[in-house]
């Protein structure tokens, strides 16, 4: 066959494989994935083989498997969580002759793979030459519906393209369970998914005419999935057709006969998904029926249309712009688009990690949700925002339960799950990073300031403010020398664990504990129900105000923790590069007691919790844990990126987001195989928006202080807030400010308050301030550079 490496032709709208690259097949599963939210399919090919990890996932579809402790400790979680890769409809095996059509074989003359951002579909041309000399043209479009959630389908066509007469063909078109699947994973990795084998157990399998149903149930979860297919043909005269169903394997057959060059069949596949914890196999058997007839009645061409239409109102609002950097552009819009399929028909299930496009972390949701990907839906789909949110609040009684085993008061979130139970077993990087409380509370307000939702205010967002309040309360302890300490936990960086007064922390708790006392006031009917009392919003406001901030007056920057800046400073030159990440080449009692950061900590709070800190206090802060930052988390590079370009570090802030927005495309982080890094794909916006457009929504007001690096020269985005659409225009020299839809709006640019109607409003850019240089840790630079960037090297 024909070998040689795939390319990737910068396009402004789509991503294209031009031909195939065995040595990079998972992490281009990866990126090809389609998903709605609900549905995941992989991109894998239609064939079967080549593979790494087919998968198919259902969003909150999960097994259950113990946890394994060489010693157990009170409060550990007992049980974990994976995600199952669930009945795969993707297959339609292809023979040509006697032949299977498998990319390892035979000779690929041509093969071709698109990603259409504005359409939503994923097409693919191979032309391929069996070993016995017959040529075919495969040609396929899938999609995974943003309308109809549980609804994909796949067009594949084959034609013959040879001259050597009839040639006879066969389609299989499978649903299939419990399929072998590897991890994905890439030597020991932990951040693997944990193997399932045969998860699914059949409870009904049914088909008729060119149309299958299977269900399954979880052993042990009880989870309930069904599956179905249905089909319509376009085919010779001359054809034949079978459909069966089994356990495991449901297959329906056509063979066909191609008199020629030039003639070829059309197949057209819709699939329907559903699932549940408590409704039987004969009503998701009935679900998954209806689905598929209406969808059949659609047509292909129908769903197609309907995909553009949701993506054309999506892209409306969301693009983000970028001129000077072509590459950065489409990994942006790529970023984005993920980012929508991650959330958009979730509807109250969680937002994973790796989205639905992969293993990865056992399909666990973190605070990746709340802190990196709600606050950019909260602004370009503030109804998948708000989704998430619901959900949060739906597992409520199992933190508040959480919280009363580990004898404290509110509500204890947890720091992986995918059903709301803890499934954390490493305690000093699991449940003992408390701030995904605070990180909640912070998205819950976000999302109440940029949308004035008052319905979910009451109903929802409220009660969360309050009992995440609670746990700070109780959590937390009043020294006469310190104020209000918070101690024992972890912050963001997982390299500083078990520790007293993280900063991170104790900033976001304190926003949390405010926000609890203002939503009491707000909404006194739910302060009520809940039985707040006088005493207890007074704490939370005492609590506040007297929040422990470690700072080292010596040096002249915030600690991290209590006496970070004491520790023992890590050998960065004596570290060689294959070691990083660094939790996979040392023990954890080094990495701990050591001045070495994994992700930004507390340089995050610099972004997040920015009202806290004077100017002056951010060039210092972000300068001394530059030095000490080595970025073993994807999540890392778009924080740090944010507060460069907020510190006048440009080109720093341009070589981080490059390193955010690229983190799958070019598989930087060697994982990306497992699925996206979907915080990461985030952060492509949230370096435009929030890095160089220096948008910060604190305490309810849009405040901007654009400044562009070097290479791009102008960058343009929309986002939604309180019932308007606004519109952001950067240039080297100017910003300009446009209301699309909605009242007039006071935003403020660069400290001044100014008024946004529909007409321009061009203001001019200050240039950037000479801040000193920075530098990374020998090894950690940026894992892209840019051609005009000398910090750091």
């Amino acid at each position: 066959m024909t070998e040689g490496r795939a390319t990737f032709p910068v396009e402004p709208w789509s991503l294209t494989e031009i031909g195939l690259d065995h040595s990079s097949l998972g992490v281009h599963e990866s990126v090809f994935a389609l998903a709605n939210g609900h549905i995941g399919l992989r991109g894998s090919f239609e064939e079967g083989e080549p593979v790494v990890v087919p998968g198919t996932y259902l969003n909150g579809f999960f097994e259950e498997r113990p946890l394994p402790y060489a010693e157990a400790g009170y409060g550990f979680p007992e049980q974990g969580q994976t995600v199952v890769n669930v009945t795969d409809g993707k297959l339609v095996r292809l023979l040509v002759g006697d032949t299977p059509l498998d990319l390892d074989y035979g000779e690929i003359v041509e093969h071709r793979r698109s990603l259409d951002l504005r359409r939503g579909v994923l097409r693919r041309v191979t032309e391929w030459r069996s070993p016995n000399g017959r040529t075919v043209r495969v040609t396929s479009t899938r999609l995974v519906s943003l309308r109809r959630r549980s609804i994909a389908a796949i067009e594949y066509q084959v034609e013959c393209t040879d001259d050597r007469g009839d040639l006879y063909i066969a389609l299989q078109s499978d649903l299939l369970a419990n399929e072998p699947v590897d991890s994905g994973s890439e030597g020991d990795d932990p951040r693997a998914a944990a193997a399932l084998r045969r998860p699914l157990v059949n409870e009904l399998s049914v088909a008729r005419g060119q149309r299958a149903v299977m269900v399954h149930a979880t052993r042990r979860s009880r989870l309930r999935m069904a599956a179905g297919m249905d089909h319509v043909v376009d085919v010779p005269d001359t054809a034949t057709e079978d459909m069966e169903a089994g356990e495991d394997l449901a297959r329906y057959t056509l063979a066909a006969r191609l008199p020629g060059r030039g003639s070829g069949v059309k197949l057209v596949k819709y699939l329907a998904y559903g699932w549940s914890s408590r409704r039987s196999a004969a009503a998701l058997r009935d679900q998954v029926e209806g689905a598929l007839a209406t969808a059949k009645l659609a047509g292909f061409a129908r769903l197609a249309d309907e995909q553009r239409q949701v993506l054309d109102e999506f892209w409306a609002g969301a693009d983000v712009e970028v001129e000077g950097d072509d590459e950065l552009q489409q990994a942006v819009r790529v970023g984005v688009f993920h980012l929508l399929q991650a959330g958009l028909r979730a509807e109250r299930q969680p937002i994973p990690a790796k989205g639905l496009t992969g293993p990865g972390y056992d399909g666990h949701t973190f605070w990746d949700t709340e802190t990196y990907v709600l606050p950019v839906l909260t602004y370009i789909a503030p109804h998948a925002a708000r989704d998430a949110l619901h959900w949060r609040y739906s597992t409520l009684d199992k933190a508040r339960a959480r919280a009363r085993v580990l004898g404290l008061h509110g509500a204890a979130f947890p720091w992986r799950t995918i059903r709301g139970e803890e499934t954390s077993g490493y305690w000093p990087a699991g449940t003992a990073a408390f701030h995904i409380n605070a990180d909640i509370a912070d998205a819950v307000v976000r999302y109440l300031h940029a949308t004035g939702d008052e319905e979910f205010d009451r109903d929802f967002g409220a009660e969360l403010l309050i009992e995440t309040a609670r746990l700070w309360a109780s959590l937390g302890h009043f020294d006469e020398e310190h104020g209000f300490r918070i101690d024992g936990v972890t912050g963001p960086d997982e390299y500083t664990a078990v520790v007293d007064n993280n900063v991170y922390t104790n900033l976001m708790a304190q926003r949390n504990l405010r926000e609890a006392a203002a939503a009491v006031d707000r909404q006194p009917d739910v302060a009520g129900r809940l039985e707040v009392t006088e005493d207890e919003v007074e704490t939370w406001r005492r609590a506040a105000r007297l929040m422990a901030v470690p700072y080292d007056t010596r040096l002249g920057v915030h600690m991290q923790s209590d006496a970070f800046t004491h520790h023992e400073e890590w050998d960065f030159a004596n570290t060689p590069p294959q070691c990083y990440p660094l939790l996979l080449h040392y023990p954890y009692f080094d990495i701990y007691r050591k001045q070495v950061v994994k992700q930004a900590d507390l340089v995050m709070a610099l972004h997040l919790r920015g009202d806290a800190f004077t100017f002056e206090e951010k060039v210092a802060d972000f300068a001394y844990y530059e030095a000490r930052t080595v970025r073993d988390s994807s999540l890392s590079a778009a924080q740090q990126a944010v507060v460069a370009a907020e510190t006048g570090h440009l080109e720093l802030a341009y070589d981080y987001w490059a390193e955010a927005a690229l983190t799958d495309l070019q598989n930087l982080h060697g994982n990306s195989g497992h699925g996206l890094h979907i915080a990461s794909m985030a952060g492509g916006w949230t370096v435009a928006v929030a890095g160089f457009g220096g948008m910060r929504d604190h305490d309810g007001h849009l405040l901007f202080a654009p400044r562009l690096p070097e290479r791009i020269t102008r960058l343009r985005f929309r986002l939604a807030y309180q019932g308007r659409v606004l519109q952001v225009t950067v240039t080297k020299e100017q910003a300009t400010y446009r209301l699309l839809d909605g009242d007039p709006l006071d935003v403020h640019h660069h400290g001044r308050r100014v008024t946004v109607d529909h007409e321009d409003l061009v203001v001019d850019v200050p240039p950037a301030p000479d801040t000193g240089k920075v530098v990374q840790p020998h090894g950690a630079e940026p894992r892209r550079r840019s051609p005009y960037s000398s910090q750091g090297r």
